[in-house]
This record gives C-alpha cells, sequence and structure tokens, in this order.
C-alpha cells in the first residue's frame, strides 16, 4: 500500500522533532569549510518514487555533499564496467574501520573493500571513463545533476579547503597505486575524488537522489533514466553494507534501509520502491554522521514502519 500525503507529512514532523531535541556532536574541522558551517541548521525532506516533495526545516540550505558522493560515482562507474566489474575491482564489503583507514587497505594488500570508505571512493574515481581529468570530472558532474534533477555546482571555497587538507588521501592513493588497485594517474584520481566531496546539495536534493534509486533508475522528478534498473539493488547493498561507515551495522540493527551519510552533515536513506529520506544538520558523532540527521531520519522510517527487514502493516 502506497504512502499518504498525511501519513508522510506526519512522519516528517516527527522526524524533525525528534531531531530537534537530540543534542551533542560537533562541526567536522579538519576541513576548514566544514567547521564554519552554522551548527544550529537542521532540515528534512522526503521525496517519493512517484515525485511528490515534502519538506521542513533547512531542507533548501545548500550545503557540502561530501562522501554521499561516493554513491553515485559509483553508479557512474557501474554503468560503465558493469556490476561484475565493480565488484571485482572494489569490492562490497564493511571494512569494520574509519572510513579514511589506511590499516583497512594494508591488511588487504591493497585492495579496497568497499566503494563507500576514501581507499575504494578513489579506487572507484579512477574507473571513470575520459581521457582527461576535465572529462572525468564532467561526468561525474552531470551523474550527480541527473540524479538531482537539477544543475549541481561545484563550491570553489570548500575544493580550496579540501585540496589543501587531502594529504591522507593522497597517501591512500599512493598506496592503491602501488598495490595495482588505482586505474588513473593517482593525483589526478584524489583530485577529482575532492572536487566531487566538494559539490552542494540541499536535502531536497538528496531525497531526490535517493529516491531516482527507489524508483529503479528513474528520476522520479524529471522522469529521465539516469541508470540501468539493475544496477540500483548493488548500489543499495553497498549502502547498506558501509554507508554509515562505522556505525553501519548498528543502522541496519535499528533502522533496516540502506543509507549514506557524509561529514558535511548529510544522511541519506532509500526505501526501495516507495521513497528516500535525507536530512542535513552539521554537528557530527565521533563516526562521522550527523547527530540530529541519524534521529530525524531514523524517527521517519518508524513513523512509516518502513524496516526492510520487518513486513510493513497494511
Amino acid at each position: 500500500m502506497p504512502f499518504t500525503r498525511d501519513t508522510i507529512e506526519k512522519a516528517l514532523q516527527a522526524g524533525y522533532a525528534a531531531g530537534t531535541a537530540a543534542k551533542g556532536g560537533k562541526n567536522a574541522d579538519y576541513i576548514p569549510f566544514l567547521a564554519s558551517v552554522p551548527s544550529g541548521l537542521f532540515g528534512l525532506a522526503v521525496v517519493t518514487a512517484d515525485g511528490q516533495l515534502f519538506k521542513t526545516g533547512d531542507a533548501d540550505f545548500a550545503f557540502a555533499i561530501e562522501s554521499i558522493s561516493k554513491v553515485f560515482t559509483l553508479a557512474l562507474v557501474m554503468e560503465a564496467i558493469g556490476i561484475d566489474g565493480v565488484h571485482d575491482k572494489v569490492g562490497a564489503d564493511p571494512t569494520g574501520l574509519p572510513f579514511n583507514s589506511v590499516i583497512a587497505l594494508e591488511l588487504h594488500r591493497g585492495r579496497p573493500l568497499s566503494p563507500l570508505v576514501n581507499a575504494g571512493a578513489i579506487a572507484t574515481v579512477s574507473l571513470v571513463p575520459g581521457d582527461s581529468a576535465d572529462a572525468r570530472w564532467a561526468a561525474i558532474l552531470d551523474c550527480q545533476s541527473r540524479f538531482a534533477g537539477r544543475g549541481i555546482a561545484l563550491s570553489d571555497e570548500v575544493n580550496r579547503s579540501e585540496q589543501t587538507t587531502n594529504f591522507h588521501n593522497r597517501a591512500i592513493a599512493w598506496l592503491l597505486c602501488s598495490a595495482g588497485t588505482c586505474y588513473s594517474d593517482p593525483m589526478m584520481a584524489v583530485d577529482i575524488y575532492t572536487r566531487q566531496c566538494s559539490t552542494l546539495v540541499t536535502a531536497a536534493d538528496l531525497a531526490t537522489m535517493g529516491a531516482t534509486l527507489a524508483a529503479g533508475g528513474v528520476n522520479p522528478v524529471t522522469g529521465q533514466r539516469v541508470i540501468d534498473a539493475r544496477n540500483t539493488a548493488p548500489i543499495l547493498a553497498e549502502m547498506a553494507m558501509e554507508g554509515l561507515y562505522t556505525a553501519s551495522g548498528d543502522w541496519a540493527y535499528d533502522v533496516g534501509l540502506p543509507g549514506k551519510s557524509g561529514v558535511g552533515g548529510g544522511v541519506l536513506a532509500v526505501v526501495p520502491g516507495e521513497l528516500a529520506i535525507a536530512a542535513f544538520s552539521p554537528p557530527l558523532n565521533p563516526a562521522g554522521n550527523s547527530v540530529r540527521g541519524l534521529v530525524a531520519v531514523a524517527a521517519v522510517a518508524k513513523e512509516l514502519g518502513c524496516n526492510l527487514f520487518q513486513p510493513r502493516k497494511a
């Protein structure tokens, strides 16, 4: 049974109340721009698989997409080299370690385990088709825009802030290169990866991007097919495995939805065939996930009864 407008609006308000009441966390401070974003901002949005938008709070505030971008570059590369190609070259297993872990890479002889941690995401970027850095970047930006249903743009300010502090990711790229698991020039891969994390989106954009996955690869707002329907299930599986970093297992246990977070304060969850829920709030917990965002999205999901591991009541 599809969700009604009244049901979604009620769930949205419940989620916003729960998120507003959540306390604690602090902005990411290792990227100077993120430390400067007002910590009181909080937005929440839902987009259904038939294109209905519901939003509240600061859902139209543009913030840095950060690691949520990994999902959409994964989709782009999956379209280019196929499901098996991504699985063979990048993997689909949780690392059990922080998203920027070098140890996880070393323990597996330089093979990244997941495209949703930094090592795997850099390897994924290195697989984006294109005969130049500009061509690869244009493909990524176009992919994000098609998922969002509008033109997504790079923030030069965010990009500068990140490019001048991405030394750890450069080290990861060289480790990938030494293991033969970076498939382009490693510094080009890091540069493009850093740019893809520096675009600006809103919670409403994120919900539309997630709803495109929920709708089997068709953007429900524009009606445009963005990716092949066959690719949505493995993308959602990757999100379930590693989408919320070291808290991914807890999220699956408590909420039961594929999700993805970013240190810019975004949180996205997808209900296949139905809708997507997105939140934005900058203060993060120690795992790098938005404190208010997690609480709000979980509350919406609970109110709607859309845990994939529990039968939904009629």
